[in-house]
């Protein structure tokens, strides 16, 4: 238990029961949910299988000291007064982040700054050299958290934002965050249990995510680097175990994920990105309008999709949510149809009744996810 520290995952809004759901399935201890985060308790073994196998958090921070502040001065000499040589060299690199919430400090970016002011005078004063900034891949990433007159310093364990999988080589004009399409497959229930079609599936995102969910396969496994790679108490050998543990839990899928756009260079991207993954061999990707697909096969189908919402591409709204709402109740009996809506008056022209309404944010905009069960006997009403 003495090797057991405080962790924190950061996610993105609305996803944190979500999050905390996936830390107990992987044995976190004493979660706690807040607001964008969910802190838990785990050793150095666990924070790498954390980084490795959890699909909505954002960044694991390992909180390393906090303190209370009154003023500018009160927050420099904190920074500076904590003996950062016991975890970076002075010939090393470092980048900061913040998130801040106070009346003291009004620009996350002069935290920052103020920061690196702090650590860098610490190393000149103690052995007249510096460490140099790196934001790029920095041997130590510093984040600092204040909230009101709390400030919480932490070290970012995983570096690059974790949305960053590492099989992304091609992007289409709108792609989904990767942590956010992970999300919207877990609220939709979606396990791995039945045929997966994402009929608008651009650069292949949400194809790649289910596949992943359905094979248990981790989410991160793909990515060349994390920061607590760079750490003076990195564990190559553990992180290998971990690894290996991890890939043993991978299972076999037996059911179909498909994928359609009607736009060439968006199969093209997704079957890559695919690729890219290692997971070609359970998706299939055609070139085809989905206002003009039908289901096929009478198995129950899950259906999970982004469609356009007229910010980045231009839609005519009001016709193309009443199409979406016409192929499905004519064309898609036996389904499951889950999609993500930033234009919340679009929801007035799908012309069914959401069974679910889930509020989240693609990015800054705010949205719902909603889901429509059309059952079997739907296209045999529609008819008559």
């Amino acid at each position: 238990m003495e090797n057991n520290f405080k962790m924190i995952a950061k996610c993105l809004y609305e996803f944190e029961d979500d999050l905390a759901k996936e830390l107990r399935q992987l044995g976190a201890m004493d979660i706690q949910k807040g607001v964008r985060h969910v802190s838990f308790v785990g050793d150095l073994g666990f924070m790498y299988k954390a980084n490795l196998s959890l699909r909505t958090a954002i960044s694991i921070l390992k909180p390393i000291f906090s303190f209370k502040i009154y003023n500018e001065e009160d927050f420099y000499k904190k920074i500076n007064a904590f003996a950062w040589e016991n975890l970076i060299d002075k010939n090393g690199t470092f980048a900061v982040e913040s998130t801040v919430n106070s009346e003291i400090f009004t620009h996350s970016r002069y935290v920052v700054f103020r920061t690196k002011d702090a650590i860098v005078d610490r190393f000149r004063d103690k052995f007249e050299s510096r460490p140099n900034i790196d934001t790029d891949r920095p041997d130590l990433q510093v984040s600092v958290h204040i909230d009101r007159g709390n400030c919480e310093i932490s070290l970012n364990s995983s570096g690059d934002p974790l949305f960053k999988r590492g099989y992304k080589t091609a992007t289409n004009i709108a792609p989904i965050n990767e942590v956010l399409a992970a999300g919207l497959l877990l609220k939709s229930g979606w396990s791995g249990q039945c045929d997966f079609l994402d009929p608008m599936c651009g650069s292949g995102t949400l194809l790649i995510e289910a596949a992943m969910i359905a094979c248990n396969i981790p989410p991160n496994i793909n990515r060349e680097h994390f920061a607590f790679q760079k750490w003076e108490d990195f564990d190559e050998n553990l992180f290998e175990i971990i690894k290996d543990s991890a890939l043993k839990k991978v299972r076999s899928f037996d059911f179909e994920i498909k994928g359609y756009d009607k736009a060439p260079s968006a199969v093209e991207k997704s079957i890559q990105n695919i690729e890219n993954a290692n997971l070609s061999e359970f998706i299939e990707v055609k070139r085809q309008d989905f206002f003009e697909t039908s289901k096929t096969s009478d198995r129950h189908l899950h259906m999970v999709f982004n469609p356009p919402y007229g910010v980045r591409l231009d839609v005519d709204i009001p016709k193309f949510y009443s199409k979406i709402g016409d192929t499905l109740k004519q064309n898609y009996p036996g389904t499951s149809a889950w999609f993500i809506v930033a234009d919340l008056e679009a929801i007035k022209h799908v012309g069914l009744r959401p069974s679910r309404k889930i509020k989240l944010y693609n990015a800054k905009l705010e949205s719902r996810l909603l889901n429509y069960q059309i059952y079997e006997g739907s296209k045999k009403a529609a008819k008559q």
